[in-house]
């Protein structure tokens, strides 16, 4: 139980990180940080997401709207999101560990790198929770799973998309 407390409260804290970030950090072309599809550094070590036809394409994710709803802002996903819900598939990105140790169980996928261990890369919809059936080895390398899809419409840690039960692929 405090495990998956203290996953709930890293996960918390970093979320929120990017919302106060929305605030009050606006970067390049006005987008807040802590929103939207996220930028990959051109003065990152680690090179961009390769093209790959056999996974879900994040400008796909990233294609998400937000309404207000009673005080609070929910993801308003495209029927072509929805239709994702409940559906195996399968994701590359890079691995933002929310536990320390050499093997993930629980992660976030984001698809850009992280630049800064305090910063959030991206908003919600750059970002997919994974919980994978074996652990992965954690690597900045892109890393690409596959499993259940999950579309959140209204997730307590702000989370738009979850994969369950996934498997790294090759």
């Amino acid at each position: 139980m405090k495990r998956k407390v203290t996953t709930g409260l890293i996960l918390a804290a970093f979320l929120s990180v990017g919302a106060q970030a929305q605030l009050s950090s606006p970067i390049a072309g006005g987008v807040p940080a802590g929103t939207g599809a996220g930028i990959h550094s051109p003065n990152s070590p680690i090179a961009p997401l390769p093209e790959r036809a056999d996974v879900l394409p994040w400008s796909v994710l990233t294609d998400v709207k937000t309404k207000s709803v009673k005080n609070r802002l929910l993801p308003a996903f495209p029927a072509p999101v929805q239709a994702l819900n409940d559906k195996p598939q399968r994701i590359q990105g890079f691995m933002m560990p929310l536990e320390p140790g050499e093997r993930q169980r629980h992660f976030l996928l984001s698809s850009v790198p992280m630049s800064c261990s305090f910063c959030v890369p991206g908003g919600p919809e750059s970002m997919v929770e994974v919980k994978t059936r074996t652990p992965v080895k954690y690597t900045l390398e892109p890393v690409v799973v596959e499993g259940k899809f999950a579309v959140l419409a209204d997730d307590p840690y702000g989370l738009y998309y979850r994969i369950t039960d996934a498997v790294a692929v090759k």
